[in-house]
This record gives C-alpha cells, structure tokens and sequence, in this order.
C-alpha cells in the first residue's frame, strides 16, 4: 500500500509498504506474540524517505503545521502542529 507524508499541502514522503524492512504479516506476529494487539492499537513502523533532517534545508515541524498520513486502502489522518503545553 502506498502511504504518503503531506505537510502543509506539500508532499514530503511517498513511499510504499513493500520498501519496509520487515513486511505487515511479520510484524504483526512479532508484536502478537508478546503483547495483545486491540482494536485501533497503533503500529509505528517507522517512515518512508524524505525525512525532515535528511532534507536541505532541513525541514522541521513547527506551531501552525498540519501533517495528513494516508495510507492506500485505510485512510488518513491529520492532525495540528501544537507548541508543547499549549
């Protein structure tokens, strides 16, 4: 599935699940075997290229930002760039 980072309207990850190091079947294997996987439980696998520090100019997040995931097939996902404790 292709799962894409957009920041602001601007595309910064486009990427797809089968460049993961470790594909879903497998990873959900590990984790069920330790621990019980309920509904909504979020997997964090990690992200595609295009990462902010490995940008030039780096690309950081920053109060007022709005980062959408969307993973094919799923959906996705936005939410608001707060300043922590705000």
């Amino acid at each position: 599935m292709r799962i894409q980072t957009i920041l602001n309207d601007e595309s910064m990850q486009d990427g797809h699940t089968s460049d993961l190091i470790f594909d879903i079947p497998t990873i959900l294997e590990f984790l069920s075997g330790s621990t019980t996987l309920m509904a909504g439980t979020v997997i964090l696998t990690g992200t595609p290229h295009g990462v902010g520090f490995a940008r030039t100019p780096q690309r950081w997040l920053k109060a007022g930002d709005r980062i959408t995931v969307i993973i094919e097939k799923i959906g996705e996902l936005t939410n608001p760039v707060r300043k922590e404790g705000a």
